[in-house]
């Protein structure tokens, strides 16, 4: 598919904080293949129904949309980006050494509520 025919993603459907658009720079620099961007994709499960996760991706599908980063792409279909449309990935790193991509701001969705990823933030969980 030609960049001109891409369905490009604007930053109130999905963003990305400074710290988050670094790591993943920084990520898609150690990648030696050839690849498209960063999938970030839904999975049934976890405690809201729906578990987000994030991996490197060397196709862009025609129900896919792109986030134009500095350096990289983000790639969400159609279907992840009605769960992601106004949230925003930052990336956490704790002076314990533990470091994460979280996804604040996401909806609330109907589930169990067991708390158990990452709600505790006001602003969203650390699904992945």
């Amino acid at each position: 598919m030609n960049e001109s025919a891409m369905n490009v993603l604007s930053a109130s459907e999905l963003s990305l904080s400074g710290p988050a658009q670094g790591k993943m720079a920084e990520l898609v620099k150690q990648i030696e293949e050839e690849i498209k961007g960063i999938r970030v994709y839904a999975t049934p499960g976890g405690c809201s129904g729906i578990s987000f996760g994030m991996t490197f991706t060397d196709q862009i599908n025609g129900n896919d949309r792109v986030l134009n980063c500095d350096g990289f792409d983000i790639i969400v279909d159609d279907t992840t980006l009605e769960y992601l449309r106004g949230v925003e990935i930052d990336f956490i790193d704790r002076p314990d050494g533990a470091a994460s991509f979280v996804f604040n701001n996401l909806p609330q969705m109907s589930g169990g509520g067991c708390g158990s990823c990452g709600s505790s933030s006001s602003r969203g969980g650390g699904c992945s």
